[in-house]
């Protein structure tokens, strides 16, 4: 019976054509980035990098500053500073960059005795996985898996929207006033925070809807393992920010969800269908450019329709229009008062990891936003219901006392 270096090596052979033992191919760096995510960055080396032949385009490309070189030339990427937005990914014309993966440490959590483990799975999710996947089918799946059951972040954003919603109509009075959205992109409140820190004071203390959900979750299931999954690799860095880290325990990207059904053997296209309707149209269009925008513009005017002042929003995608609108605020150039920012281009749809091309997933996202029961969180009893059992009651408790939704920047 041959061993598993004997098979190793087979395998090599078959795939390369050439004998190469197993200590050139193992690379200890690779196995602890596997086994121990959280202690690197959301973007790691796939090989050492000393020499850059492309003028150092990594570096050039992050506006985090996160790229560090020692004195011998090598390059590291500081966990603290690097946010996950992927530019340097595309900047590295020798592919020397690649995300950080969570399949392994999720593995172990499904597969420990007596677990529950949470699939929030993003609002871009439709049809990332095969054309025919609906939402009940993709449920399926994630059981399949090993997972206890999977929740549509999508709900998490209608209660977000509702909260952006209330404190615009609650803060906005006066013409020059203006609010920054604060869900949904961790890269834009990155930038925010980071380099026009200025502004935070016009930035709503709320949380994403990846935190909101994990949150909730947790606090009705205490025992529970919350996996986000979505296309983006800055969540990972998100998930692990102190003051929020009580939220998420894993992100798995598409493609790493992807990738875990094809080595399962698990074709959601051929399950059945365990449909359950929770989200407005509100939430499921965050996944798009100009989501964030439209839901909360539609929830105010229907909060007040005699409101003086209505949301006048623009929104920006990817990082250099993002930068962009933000120059044309501070210049008095836009007479918008409510800004989304969003880090790739087309949303969250566009994002590194996801599937299928941008344009086909915004069709999906407003195919699916259009075909939603409510129009809005105000019209969605889920939302009632889970602001009811988290013991809001009154707008004022929902503002003033929602530690779990909110953040101190």
């Amino acid at each position: 019976m041959k061993t598993f270096h004997e098979l190793y090596l087979d395998i090599l052979k078959q795939e390369a054509g050439q004998g190469r033992t197993l200590e050139e191919e193992y690379n200890p760096y690779h196995m602890d980035c596997l086994l121990h995510p959280e202690q690197y960055a959301p973007v790691v080396f796939t090989e050492e990098c000393e020499q850059c032949a492309y003028e150092k385009a990594c570096q050039n490309s992050c506006i985090f500053h996160a790229f560090e070189q020692d004195e011998e030339g090598r390059v590291s990427i500081n966990r603290e500073k690097c946010v996950g937005c992927g530019a340097c990914v595309d900047a590295c014309k020798l592919e020397k960059l690649a995300e950080n993966k969570d399949v392994v440490p999720v593995l172990q959590a499904i597969r420990k005795e007596n677990s529950k483990v949470y699939a929030l799975v993003a609002p871009a999710f439709l049809g990332q996985f095969g054309s025919e996947v609906t939402t009940g089918k993709l449920r399926c799946a994630f059981k399949a898996m090993g997972f206890q059951g999977m929740i549509e972040v999508a709900v998490f954003a209608d209660i977000l929207t509702l909260k952006e919603a209330l404190e615009f109509d609650a803060n906005i009075k006066e013409t020059n006033d203006y609010q920054l959205t604060s869900c949904c992109c961790p890269v834009w409140i990155a930038m925010i925070r980071n380099v026009y820190h200025e502004l935070m004071p016009h930035v709503p203390g709320a949380v994403s809807p990846m935190i909101a959900a994990g949150r909730v979750v947790k606090k009705l299931y205490p025992e529970a393992v919350t996996v986000f999954i979505g296309p983006c690799m800055a969540k990972k860095k998100e998930a692990r920010e102190p003051d929020i880290a009580d939220a998420v325990d894993y992100v798995l990207t598409f493609q790493e969800v992807q990738d875990m059904f094809e080595a399962a053997d698990i074709h959601p296209e051929q399950l059945g269908e365990d449909e359950k309707e929770h989200s407005s149209k509100a939430g499921r269009i965050y996944a798009r450019t100009g989501g964030v925008s439209q839901a909360v513009k539609e929830t105010v005017k229907q909060l007040n329709p005699n409101r003086k002042i209505e949301v006048r929003s623009e929104q920006a995608d990817g990082v250099p229009a993002c930068r962009a609108m933000i120059e044309r605020l501070k210049k008095g150039e836009t007479d918008a008062n409510f800004f989304e920012g969003m880090a790739c281009n087309g949303g969250c749809v566009g994002g590194p990891k996801a599937i299928i091309p941008k344009e086909q997933g915004k069709q999906n996202v407003d195919r699916y936003g259009e075909e939603a029961e409510y129009k809005t969180p105000l019209e969605n009893p889920y939302v009632m219901e889970l602001l009811s059992r988290l013991g809001f009651h009154t707008i004022e408790d929902f503002l003033e006392k929602s530690d779990i939704f909110t953040r101190n920047f």
